[in-house]
């Protein structure tokens, strides 16, 4: 990996909704990104954390700003660090959590717009290109940290993807 991941990044959240059928994942959330970074691309939900708030904290608040479900547990699956050396502002550790635990139903909001997909039926080709790398294996339920550097375009030009026992 470059020297680009000794820099300190900002904390950042994904959550994704899942469902399971014998005890396995079988559907997941994603939600279409209406504006901002990541637009016109299925993701999970999640953000910035704020100043004084946790990164749970800060899970729960943008799941239910951005798909209007209130999360009761979070359980952690992966630490993304992500480097954009075309463009320092967006470098950020990505905290990345599933939920079977929440009430309410996922909800159009301005920023976001949810729908449930099949496990094995991910939209991959309409995400970032970097979840075809890791997002099978958090479905798998294994742990993992990963590194990614991205190009202009949104190239993925140097990735690490490792599991490991806990997180």
């Amino acid at each position: 990996m470059s020297k680009v991941v000794l820099e300190k990044l900002r904390n950042a959240t994904l959550v994704f909704l899942i469902k399971r059928t014998d005890d396995r994942i079988t559907e997941i959330c994603l939600a279409m990104k209406k504006r901002g970074f990541g637009i016109n691309r299925w993701n999970g939900v999640g953000g910035k954390v704020e100043t004084n708030e946790t990164i749970e904290q800060a899970a729960k608040r943008e799941t239910k700003e951005e798909i209007g479900v209130d999360v009761n547990q979070l359980i952690k699956v992966a630490e993304l660090s992500f480097y954009f050396p075309h463009n320092h502002l967006w470098n950020q550790m990505v905290h990345v959590y599933f939920t079977d635990d929440w009430k309410g139903e996922p909800i159009e909001t301005e920023e976001m717009n949810p729908k449930w997909f099949d496990a094995k039926d991910i939209p991959y080709s309409e995400m970032w290109p970097d979840d075809e790398f890791w997002v099978p294996q958090v479905l798998e339920e294994n742990l993992l940290q990963a590194k990614f550097v991205f190009g202009k375009g949104d190239v993925v030009i140097e990735k690490q993807v490792d599991i490991v026992e806990s997180i």
